[in-house]
């Protein structure tokens, strides 16, 4: 018994003594199709399943490169209004693929924001499967959103069938961004068994923790993957309407990097 455990301490202290490993990452180096080894896309208009995207989104999603492309070291994702006198609109939704799923994370995302009335970008995270079924009850990890009638505040969120929008008990803090469309920022969450904690250039200005009450309220323990993408409209990025003078807009992210735990 003593032995045991003696071994586990020293496994402990053996294991929080490892510098963090990063396990998946892309730096957006080669021009042209974002690497389809690591990326795929939602696309269409999300119906017949659920029309919007289940939002009551006003765009369209294509893998076009008018919509999504790796350009001087970026990710862009591009979204257009295709014409002046209606109020059609495409975009991009990347999901990370082969892979690029992990049950617990450090998850670090650099992006710059596009900006104007009715863009509403996002960089979150969705189960690979329905473990406890459909969504929010699976779980929903939200990163970063901005919605483009509240420039330069961003929102760090989950969603689960205890805690969602549907019902007003989202768990979520925002904080201001100074120039999140003019400059870089680094979005990130550090997600173990215990807690998730939502990170911006380096700070924690949110965290979530495990109550141990069950998956009602804690489903964050199966892999998710990471979502990239600019919706328009919608019931929240289109609040306050949709300024037709501002597009297109994009969304720009320089990396994604993901480690078995937070860099120290």
């Amino acid at each position: 018994m003593k032995y045991t455990t003696l071994a586990l301490i020293v496994f402990f202290l053996y294991s929080c003594d490892q510098p963090a490993k990063m396990v998946w990452h892309d730096n957006f180096e080669l021009d042209g199709v974002p690497n389809p080894s690591k990326w795929t896309y939602d696309l269409g208009d999300g119906c017949p399943r659920v029309c919007g995207w289940g939002n009551n989104e006003r765009q369209t999603y294509t893998n076009n490169p008018e919509n999504v492309r790796v350009e001087d070291g970026n990710l862009v994702i591009e979204a257009i209004q295709t014409s002046a006198e209606d109020s059609t609109y495409t975009s991009a939704r990347l999901k990370s693929h082969n892979g690029g799923s992990w049950q617990y994370a450090y998850v670090e995302i650099r992006a710059k924001l596009p900006i104007g009335r009715g863009t509403w970008p996002a960089l979150w995270m969705l189960p690979d499967e329905n473990k406890y079924g459909g969504w929010p009850r699976s779980g929903e990890i939200d990163i970063m959103e901005h919605v483009g009638y509240d420039q330069d505040v961003v929102h760090g969120t989950v969603h689960t069938e205890a805690f969602n929008h549907t019902i007003g008990t989202q768990v979520g803090k925002e904080i201001n961004v100074a120039a999140a469309s003019e400059d870089f920022h680094i979005y990130a969450v550090d997600w173990t068994a215990e807690n998730i904690d939502f990170i911006i250039d380096g700070e924690v200005y949110h965290s979530f923790a495990n109550d141990g009450k069950g998956s009602a309220d804690w489903p964050f323990d199966h892999p998710f993957h990471v979502i990239l993408n600019i919706a328009v409209g919608g019931n929240w990025g289109g609040q306050k309407g949709i300024d037709k003078s501002v597009w297109p807009q994009q969304m720009l992210v320089d990396y994604v990097r993901v480690y078995d735990k937070r860099p120290s």
